[in-house]
């Protein structure tokens, strides 16, 4: 069975004005359909970069240098931006550590799921409301 997303030697850096760094160095794990994995680390071990990666949200100075990253059979580091932002949200997402961009604690947590699918999906609310169930 081939895993829902599968990192394979990513490495990714940031250049600087003291010229380039290395943030990621040959990263590989993979993860299978319906399994959840948790990624712990210290602060600055490469947890959050290596997502943003994933997701190609990197900063502008940030660049994939190797490796690979496939998510469903699909090659992320080969299809195109368009491709790229209709699998963001719609069949992949990232919670972000960031307060301002993480989940609102005022909301539901089914509420702000419900939010991101509707931006997504051109569906109705009842529609999304029961597609947010599934998650």
């Amino acid at each position: 069975m081939k895993s829902l997303l599968a990192i394979k030697d990513l490495r990714t850096e940031f250049t600087t004005y003291a010229g380039k760094v290395s943030a990621l160095n040959n990263v590989t794990f993979s993860i299978d359909y319906g399994e959840a994995v948790g990624i712990v680390g210290e602060s600055g071990s490469g947890k959050s970069v290596a997502m943003l990666s994933v997701m190609r949200l990197l900063a502008d100075n940030g660049r994939v240098s190797g490796g690979e990253i496939t998510f469903d059979g699909k090659n992320l580091r080969e299809i195109s931006e368009k491709e790229m932002q209709a699998l963001r949200g719609n069949e992949i997402g990232m919670i972000f550590q960031d307060p301002m961009t993480s989940l609102n604690p005022v909301f539901t947590i089914g509420n702000q799921l419900m939010e991101a699918i509707l931006i997504h999906n051109k569906i109705s609310k009842s529609s999304a409301a029961k597609k947010q169930l599934m998650y």
